[in-house]
């Protein structure tokens, strides 16, 4: 039986982080941003107190597109979205499992959101982060690592809100999980990034000799069309076989335009480089338009959902529609990855094929890349985009002794590179031996006093430039 508990204090703290080049996705740029950490400390019934810890980037503009918000006011969601979530971890019902936790606030922290206009998508980042942070001070109390601390569901997940899904089979597919030894890094180039020559795609200085790339998307197909010509130029001169994915965060306007793109990918040779290699295409229209619209013949190309990914029942909806896969981010919440890869491999048991990706809202060194990377290594996820090491350098702002415990703590995940310590990446990929420390994949800990207090909602958290 799963351990129960109560919280008994959060706390949220900020740290500023500057970007060494712009990232362009969708409709916006950002030049530098904010990470968050989140400290819990847990009472475990018949054990006593235990503290956990995780991070993440608050990412503008990406859990809520709408046009007449700023990307300051889109953060600010996020802020708020963390402080509701606060307030009803802290409320206590008793001793809960981790995943009971959960479960049972859920339902509340979206409505609460919705009340101050904040998206479901929104809603769910402050709980994603607490349960994050939860689960980390439960390991730590069991002495167990993520990877046996989950095949033995010490957090207790149950099929409470997937009622397409039982217990047991929710139980038998984390019994059934091993740790991935080894996650390929999947290379992002963004809308500003250099495509051609030194510093381009093919600069192996760049894309670190990913083997896989996720190209981004602005939604136009005749200019996408006219990007990916260059890139599929430039890749083709790769030593080693590469694959890649298309990522347009919701820019395309609508089926036409979207059918439009797909028809030059199967048509027009001069984008063969690029079609040959294409594994999927991710969340390309609005999440609303996304769920009013079958894909129809576009389905013959597979399509993932990601931003459209905002409750536990948007996978088995998607797949409705034509789409095969739904993309895995902890900024999202690992409960739902857990249960969504439940789902692809329940499904893919009648003969279908569905599928779990591996994306990144700019996961950073340290405890968001460490724990991002865990789940995908454990659910499956073979490849993950990684692009926090591209447009960040290293462990960024943070101060020079907390790097070095981290360096020490995962020799295989780290290198020293003359005084800047950064992501270790072997032959395209990254290793998840290190990962198997107590608690959720961290053997280092934070320097709470050298952060800062999360500021107040309303304050600016990046420098943005609206596209």
């Amino acid at each position: 039986m799963a351990p129960k508990l109560v919280v008994r204090e959060l706390a949220f703290f900020e740290r500023p982080v500057p970007f060494v080049r712009p990232f362009r996705f969708g409709a916006v740029t950002i030049n530098a941003s904010t990470q968050i950490f989140v400290r819990v400390e847990i009472d475990i019934e018949g054990k006593g107190r235990s503290v956990g810890a995780t991070a993440e980037l608050l990412a503008p503009k990406w859990f809520d597109k709408r046009p007449h918000l700023s990307s300051e006011e889109t953060a600010a969601e996020l802020r708020r979205s963390l402080m509701i979530a606060r307030d009803l971890y802290l409320t206590r019902n008793g001793f809960e499992t981790a995943f009971g936790l959960h479960a049972a606030r859920i339902g509340a922290q979206v409505a609460a959101c919705s009340k101050q206009d904040i998206p479901p998508l929104a809603a769910g980042y402050g709980p994603a982060e607490i349960d994050k942070a939860v689960l980390d001070a439960l390991l730590r109390a069991l002495g167990k690592n993520f990877f046996d601390g989950m095949a033995a569901n010490v957090a207790g997940i149950d099929a409470s809100l997937t009622p397409d899904l039982g217990n047991d089979e929710i139980a038998t597919f984390l019994a059934g999980r091993r740790r991935l030894d080894r996650v390929a890094v999947r290379h992002t180039v963004g809308l500003d990034d250099r495509i051609e020559g030194e510093g381009g795609v093919a600069d192996p200085e760049q894309n670190s000799g990913a083997r896989y790339f996720k190209l981004k998307l602005n939604g136009n197909p005749e200019l996408d069309a006219a990007r990916l010509i260059r890139i599929g130029k430039e890749l083709a001169r790769l030593p080693y076989n590469h694959q890649v994915t298309l990522d347009a965060n919701e820019q395309y306007a609508d089926l036409a335009a979207l059918g439009t793109l797909v028809d030059r990918l199967d048509r027009d040779g001069a984008l063969k480089p690029i079609a040959a290699k294409l594994l999927y295409i991710e969340q390309p229209m609005p999440r609303d338009i996304t769920r009013q619209s079958q894909l129809g013949k576009l389905s013959s190309r597979d399509f993932i959902i990601d931003e459209a990914d905002d409750s536990y029942d948007a996978f088995p909806g998607a797949k409705a529609l034509g789409y095969r896969g739904i993309s895995s981010k902890s900024c999202k919440g690992i409960y739902k990855s857990i249960v969504n890869a439940t789902r692809a491999k329940k499904w893919n048991a009648g003969g279908e094929r569905y599928f779990i990706s591996g994306e990144d809202l700019t996961c950073q060194a340290g405890l968001a890349v460490q724990q991002d990377l865990a789940l995908g290594a454990l659910i499956g996820v073979t490849h993950a985009e990684r692009n926090g090491h591209h447009y960040v350098d290293g462990f960024a702002n943070t101060p020079a002794h907390e790097a070095e415990a981290f360096l020490s703590a995962h020799p295989d995940l780290y290198i020293r590179d003359g005084n800047t310590i950064r992501l270790s990446i072997h032959d395209g990929d990254l290793l998840t031996g290190s990962l198997t420390s107590s608690g959720f994949a961290s053997g280092a800990h934070l320097d709470w006093a050298a952060l800062k207090p999360l500021q107040n909602p309303t304050t600016t958290t990046l420098q943005e430039q609206t596209i």
